[in-house]
């Protein structure tokens, strides 16, 4: 790593990575980043368009299009693949007033409740009959999609051939991937309900729209870029304020689709038979982690866009998930202007999903989720432990980003 280092003051918890264009502070002191994804953020430094420096998180690892664990500030311009095809992708987390001792001690019972309620995975092509949609919408999704549908039906009116899939289908699904649902116990053995998801389909398909539109809109520069997929949209530009917009609902859609998953969750969870009564109300947060909002950074207005990144910013509670043997962690942001008051969003890829599967058995995975009830088949092999780096190594990197408020770990764990 440290061909691509400079030297830095003692007091900084970030090390600067040379670049042709505007600084790169990275977060990874002790914790592994591969060149590919140093490339990726060296590209993203050369556009002239970035505001001051790229920050990249301890998790940060090699992306689709952009790097995942990277922070970009911009002026008067957003780059949609940095922003990526999962808008809104996030986390959610609700305390109850359950402790481990009010647990049955097997839990398959709990796991199958959960998925019995929230729509997981995918099959059919996504298609009729898919397992991760609803096949009757429930009440609740079908009034969260009145509220949402006519800011979908301003982005169709200028982009029809976004009007297809699933939309309300999936409001209150999981997706698949590395989108979860957990049951947790903190420090003090409390119960914790914890989720991961975002934009579903609808989001994808926005994002992949606009990622095209913007390598269209800008065909003759696209050769003066690093990436074609570094394409952006300026403000004034013809497609700007309509990618704006569709952003900003698709964030919108995400954050409702985590709010009913956990509202059917925890209604389940109250009338299982082998649960005592209890209430919830504390909401830790619901917080993106892919998405794209303005903000004030060394006295100039930017767009930031967080890709796998988590807003930090002082007293901000946010949520560093690891694993599915790993422990997750409530944090609280500091404020750090270096980081543009960011954190990581998890524990971050160690290698490619088809890397995992070649490189580890199913005996592996029992292992190393021991004393958690959750799939155990090959087919999940691409989100076992050791597919990811070390949490602890991660939150020891970013001790100036975020202080610990509670620490989680699984008990159950639901995979699409």
């Amino acid at each position: 790593m440290g061909d691509f280092l400079t030297s830095l003051p003692a007091m900084t918890n970030y090390e600067e990575i040379s670049t042709r264009g505007v600084p790169i502070k990275a977060w990874i002191r002790g914790v592994h980043a591969d060149d590919n994804a140093i490339a990726q953020l060296r590209n993203v430094a050369q556009l002239p368009i970035v505001h001051g420096h790229v920050a990249a998180m301890p998790d940060v690892h090699w992306g689709i299009g952009a790097t995942v664990g990277s922070v970009v500030p911009t002026r008067g311009a957003i780059i949609p693949a940095a922003v990526g095809v999962d808008i809104g992708c996030g986390m959610m987390a609700v305390r109850t007033s359950m402790t481990a001792s009010d647990l049955p001690d097997d839990l398959k019972g709990i796991r199958s409740t959960i998925e019995r309620v929230v729509p997981h995975g995918r099959t059919n092509g996504g298609g009729r009959g898919d397992r991760g949609a609803w096949a009757n919408v429930p009440a609740r999704a079908e009034d969260a999609w009145k509220k949402l549908r006519p800011g979908y039906e301003q982005i169709i009116e200028r982009h029809p051939s976004l009007d297809r899939g699933a939309t309300a289908q999936q409001l209150g699904t999981l997706g698949g991937g590395n989108h979860f649902i957990e049951v947790c116990l903190d420090e003090e053995q409390r119960v914790w309900v914890m989720l991961h998801s975002g934009s579903r389909g609808v989001g994808n398909r926005i994002g992949t729209h606009f990622i095209n539109l913007a390598q269209k809109d800008m065909k003759r520069h696209l050769s003066n870029l690093p990436d074609k997929d570094l394409a952006y949209f300026t403000e004034g530009a013809e497609h700007f304020d309509d990618y704006v917009f569709a952003v900003d609902w698709a964030q919108r859609f995400a954050r409702t689709n985590r709010d009913l998953m956990m509202h059917h969750i925890l209604v389940a969870l109250a009338g299982h038979d082998d649960l005592p009564k209890f209430t919830h109300g504390e909401v830790a947060v619901n917080c993106h982690h892919n998405y794209v909002q303005p903000e004030e950074h060394f006295g100039e207005t930017v767009f930031v866009t967080r890709k796998g990144a988590v807003r930090a910013g002082l007293g901000d509670l946010g949520i560093i998930p690891g694993s599915m043997g790993a422990r997750s962690f409530i944090v609280r942001g500091k404020g750090n202007p270096d980081s543009l008051h960011s954190c990581s969003h998890g524990a971050g890829r160690v290698m490619s999903r088809g890397q995992a599967f070649k490189k580890f058995t199913v005996e592996d995975h029992i292992a190393a989720t021991e004393g958690v009830e959750c799939r155990k088949d090959g087919a999940v092999l691409d989100e076992t432990p050791g597919a990811y780096k070390d949490i602890d190594a991660v939150m020891a990197a970013q001790q100036d980003l975020v202080e610990i408020v509670h620490t989680l770990k699984q008990v159950v764990c639901v995979k699409g």
